[in-house]
């Protein structure tokens, strides 16, 4: 819902966004949860960016 393509909120990310928190979300994984993280999928309304966002996602925790 915070893609600026998805009418639910206001936040406007984009795909560089979610790839960015990802790889900060792994960078303090490091040393508070020795590399460990969870993640989950929550959904959008504007299934094409969507799409993108995860794969930025998917790619940034695989390390680009």
């Amino acid at each position: 819902d915070a893609h600026r393509e998805d009418d639910m909120s206001h936040l406007g990310l984009v795909e560089d966004d979610y790839a960015w928190i990802t790889r900060e979300a792994l960078r303090l994984a490091e040393p508070h949860a020795s590399g460990r993280i969870v993640s989950m999928l929550e959904g959008g309304y504007a299934h094409n960016a969507l799409a993108r966002s995860v794969q930025a996602h998917l790619k940034a925790m695989l390390g680009d």
